[in-house]
């Protein structure tokens, strides 16, 4: 099938209704949200089940990673792309549904939560760390997703017949207006969906053919390395988040690759030098 480009008309909201308090909707961006954070918890269940760990213990970490990430990722956008707006207007921080969440921040923000969990449950963080390395990137695929319907966070324009035209006046369009188009640009945020579940696949892999659960910070090495190096370069090609942005040689979404790409290498080389760690058979668990 031959096509010049896709003109990308899907409605952020898939259904809403009024209530006593005011508007519910359900939005894509929040559906893929939480389908992504069931994967994931299914996923360290099994990770943890094969490891000779309490699965239930899966829960207790699933909440400190969903407020470490909603918290980092807020926290993150305001910090980084716009701090001295959201310093003088502190309480605005608090305002999720405005938009504004940033992937590094909500990164460093689980990275933390982590390190909490860990030292109240009494496990190794790295243990918990390698196997998130595999369970988060179908998550990170799921919320680009999420961006996708959202018609945002898209390319430079682009000849190519994959090119997507989005809506620019998406406050109108939910109204009800007539939609405003871009010219056909790289849709970005499937270019990074794709990256991820790669990353997926190849940490799953490592994990069951290579035993590199047994090397402590090996998946999450491959993690930062991967998902941060392919958001590098995809920077090349996706439009700026802010003005102040332009002109810069790299923007600030690559400046922020560069430790977790750096802090990744140097994972992956210790845990390559060092040797390979044993675990209890889940088969002796009561």
């Amino acid at each position: 099938i031959m096509f010049d480009f896709i003109t990308w008309t899907a409605h952020p909201v898939i259904f809403q209704f009024d209530t006593f308090f005011g508007t519910f909707a359900l939005r894509w961006y929040a559906l893929m949200f939480i389908v992504g954070f069931a994967i994931g918890v299914k996923l360290m269940e099994r990770y943890y089940r094969l490891d000779g760990k309490d699965p239930e213990r899966v829960y207790r970490l699933f909440l400190y990673c969903f407020f470490g990430t909603l918290i980092g990722a807020r926290l993150g956008h305001c910090l980084f792309y716009n701090p001295d707006y959201y310093l003088s207007h502190p309480l605005e921080i608090l305002m999720t549904w405005k938009g504004g969440l940033a992937s590094h921040g909500g990164t460093l923000g689980v990275f933390i939560a982590v390190l909490m969990y860990a030292k109240r449950d009494k496990i190794p963080a790295l243990f918990v760390l390698d196997r998130l390395g595999i369970a988060v990137a179908p998550v990170a695929a799921l919320i680009r997703i999420g961006n996708l319907f959202n018609h945002e966070i898209y390319g430079h324009v682009t000849s190519l017949p994959w090119g997507f035209r989005f809506i620019t006046n998406l406050g109108a369009y939910e109204a009800g207006r007539e939609p405003i188009f871009t010219e056909p640009s790289h849709p970005t945020q499937i270019y990074e969906a794709l990256c991820y579940l790669a990353v997926f696949g190849i940490n799953a892999f490592l994990y069951k053919k290579c035993d590199a659960g047994r090397r402590p910070g090996l998946l999450l090495g491959s993690f930062f390395t991967l998902v941060f190096g392919s958001r590098f370069f995809i920077e090349f090609i996706k439009n700026v988040q802010e003005d102040f942005e332009e002109g810069m040689v790299l923007d600030m979404g690559q400046l922020l690759s560069i430790p977790f790409i750096v802090g990744g290498i140097l994972l992956i080389v210790r845990a390559l030098r060092r040797p390979m760690v044993t675990f209890e058979p889940a088969s002796t668990k009561k």
